[in-house]
């Protein structure tokens, strides 16, 4: 009985991860204890993602209560509360202090819908809480009495309470808590996204091993991607080709839908038909990456057709990467911005790399009229990755030690059929320094033009 036992705690543990490469356990709690220090008191309500109902809509956890507690299981929540001192109420009442409390609520196990979806766990399942790495493990129909219970206490607590606000679930919660306290509307709540991106910007070496097996599996894709481009050959199928080789490699699912555009459709910034054949002559940006163990990567890269640049294609592709290794060759730890479109007028302070890359494309190269360049380049040079393929990011700071970003110029010219996107993700490690993730994928064209003719 014991052995069938000990077999069963570990084959729901295997559920509970769901086949997931996972930071430790402790990083988990570290999160959760500061984000507890940031409500000051308060507590904090974060609701998992709900299973869809049907087979061929995709399940992803939310990416917050995932970041708090590593946990892919469907439709729980969890329950933050942070430590606070005795007080008294107006009424004279005496408030006891009370302490750091983290309880993770797990909704009843359905039997039928699991003969379709899998098993799941719930509160009563042995081992639960070790596996999940939390303080305690409870029914997620409590949730309204433990909730209101602490808030009960002294009901000014009511005005530091922070949740998801663009969750349909926290509102509904949140007006029966108000009901189970004879209240006639929810208590006003904070966004705890606001305090989670605080959290979310800076990366650990853990999350780094994983973003780069993200991109490990992503630079496969991409180079089974470019032996497969040539004229004749539809977009669609080389889309085919990166998201297969994405799933043999790990991931379990891609970070965004591919993109493959050719021709005209390479000046189309985020094409998403991928259903013209590819016509010789004409450049392809293929955009795809995959997502591991719930964590992003995003790669773009620029190929000739037929397997060869030719003159006018190879300089635009040098701009861009020029203006990529400029972008790159100004990034200083702690002072570096990404800048934005908006922003590419004067910086005098020279943080700005979005406008590094923007000035070197616009004085490197002219359009068949004369003109600079500067004025294809028509998006943001990069932008935050992580759970999310744009993570959140508070881009009035700079990027700090553990940020991880992408750096991705491009210049789009419908007239001559020639868009080219350059785009890496990066880390800060810990001297300072920018890596990059896929420094083992092709960057010049002439290392394109070989990766494209290996067999």
């Amino acid at each position: 009985m014991r052995r069938r036992m000990t077999l069963f705690v570990l084959l729901m543990a295997a559920q509970v991860t769901y086949a997931f490469d996972s930071v430790p356990k402790a990083e988990y709690r570290e999160r959760r204890v500061k984000l507890v220090a940031e409500l000051h008191g308060g507590s904090a309500v974060i609701f998992a993602a709900h299973e869809p109902p049907m087979e061929y809509q995709d399940y992803r956890q939310d990416e917050d209560f995932f970041y708090l507690t590593g946990s892919n299981e469907p439709g729980g929540a969890l329950l933050l509360i942070g430590d606070g001192p005795a007080t008294t109420t107006r009424l004279g009442t005496a408030v006891p202090a009370h302490s750091y409390r983290e309880i993770l609520l797990l909704p009843m196990r359905n039997p039928i819908l699991e003969k379709y979806t899998g098993a799941k766990i719930d509160a009563a399942t042995p081992g639960a809480r070790e596996s999940l790495g939390v303080d305690e493990v409870l029914p997620l129909s409590t949730l309204p009495s433990v909730f209101a219970g602490f808030l009960a206490e002294d009901l000014r607590r009511a005005k530091n309470v922070w949740t998801q606000q663009d969750m349909g679930v926290a509102s509904a919660t949140l007006d029966f808590t108000s009901t189970v306290l004879g209240t006639d509307s929810a208590p006003p709540t904070h966004d705890v996204r606001s305090l989670t991106m605080q959290l979310r910007m800076v990366k650990s070496p853990a999350e780094i091993a994983l973003i780069q097996k993200a991109t490990d599996a992503s630079i496969a894709a991409q180079l089974a991607g470019m032996r497969v481009i040539r004229p004749g050959v539809r977009e669609r199928t080389v889309a085919g080709v990166e998201v297969s080789t994405m799933l043999a490699e790990g991931c379990e699912r891609v970070s965004y839908p591919a993109i493959v555009g050719s021709g005209i459709n390479s000046t189309v910034l985020h094409y998403a038909a991928n259903s013209n054949p590819m016509n010789k002559g004409d450049v392809v940006v293929i955009d795809a990456a995959g997502e591991y163990s719930m964590y992003a990567s995003d790669l773009t890269r620029t190929m000739p057709v037929d397997g060869h640049f030719n003159a006018r294609q190879r300089e635009i592709y040098n701009i861009v990467l020029g203006a990529q290794q400029a972008a790159r060759n100004a990034f200083v730890a702690g002072k570096s911005k990404m800048g934005a479109v908006d922003q590419r007028g004067a910086d005098p302070e020279g943080t700005l790399l979005d406008k590094v890359a923007f000035d070197y494309i616009n004085t490197h190269g002219k359009d068949l009229h004369g003109e600079p360049l500067g004025k294809y380049f028509i998006h943001t040079l990069g932008h935050s990755v992580g759970i999310d393929v744009h993570d959140p990011y508070d881009y009035s700071k700079p990027f700090e030690i553990g940020s991880v970003f992408t750096i991705e110029p491009g210049i789009y010219i419908p007239e001559e059929k020639i868009g080219v996107r350059l785009e890496d993700t990066f880390y800060v490690n810990a001297a300072g320094k920018l890596v990059d993730f896929a420094e083992k994928l092709p960057h010049t064209p002439e290392e394109v033009e070989a990766a494209m003719s290996a067999k």
